[in-house]
């Protein structure tokens, strides 16, 4: 099975090894698919492992876990990514993440920032 990003590998060989370990996220983009995987699997110390210490609220990841379980995800669609390379210190990435919720597909087009702590990438918040 194709990992849930969208890439041609096996969830195993792409975004659970970034769950595993940070550094295996060498780009923004990178990044920003692992973190869609881990809605998907609902991995919330994942996803606020992956959050910049800055803008991070671990009072959000139950409500964000629960969240993530109660939907059915379809597809994340990257659209652009601007800068977010080895490197770079900072970057966004444009994506488009589809989902069932409520019988209806919902979608969540986000225009993410992402910038580099500790020498990992991680999730800013939505960019201007």
């Amino acid at each position: 099975m194709n990992c849930y990003c969208g890439s041609l590998k096996t969830f195993i060989n792409c975004c659970e090894k970034v769950h595993k370990n940070l550094a295996e996220a060498k780009t923004a983009e990178q990044l920003m698919r692992s973190r869609y995987s881990a809605f998907v699997v609902a991995n919330g110390d994942y996803l606020m492992a992956s959050h910049h210490t800055k803008t991070r609220s671990l009072k959000e990841k139950k409500s964000i876990v629960s969240w993530a379980k109660s939907v059915q995800w379809i597809k994340l669609e990257i659209l652009k990514t601007t800068k977010g390379t080895l490197n770079d210190s900072e970057g966004t990435v444009t994506f488009n993440a589809y989902f069932y919720e409520g019988g209806n597909v919902e979608i969540i087009h986000e225009k993410s920032a992402f910038i580099k702590e500790d020498s990992n990438w991680k999730y800013l918040g939505l960019s201007k």
